[in-house]
């Protein structure tokens, strides 16, 4: 039976050193850096997130290779990343810090229909990234 567990999300990237820059200098993600470069196919960076929890970043062409896919245009909408935070000031200042590693900013920080507070950014490959803060979760 499949446990409700995941370990680590890859993101398909374009440029894996572009990506790598956005995420360890930009966001400030802890990384070893690019590893595996010396197989085809092979080259990924994997980031630090909660306990248990790692963010990878993989080339598109290479993860098609690995599941034997063809490899497709994507769409930003395909799936978001969501990033809770405890306030709405640490909202804003995730989207700043987004904006100054240069992610595109598609919806600016604002109060939602819900009671929340959220914005989203999309990263060098297009990926979205909701940051949000619900007063109903604690953080």
């Amino acid at each position: 039976m499949l446990k409700p567990r995941i370990t680590v999300i890859t993101l398909g990237v374009d440029d894996l050193e572009k990506s790598l820059a956005f995420y360890r200098d930009g966001l400030g993600f802890s990384t070893e850096g690019i590893i595996g470069s010396e197989y085809e196919h092979g080259a990924v960076a994997f980031f630090d997130l909660q306990s248990g929890l790692k963010l990878a970043i993989w080339q598109r062409k290479d993860i098609a290779h690995d599941a034997n896919v063809p490899l497709t245009a994507s769409s930003p909408v395909e799936f978001t990343l969501g990033h809770n935070v405890g306030s709405k000031e640490e909202v804003d200042q995730i989207i700043d810090q987004a904006k100054q590693a240069g992610a595109t900013i598609t919806t600016p920080a604002h109060d939602t229909f819900w009671g929340g507070y959220a914005g989203y950014f999309q990263d060098p490959d297009g990926h979205l990234w909701e940051v949000v803060w619900n007063p109903q979760w604690e953080i």
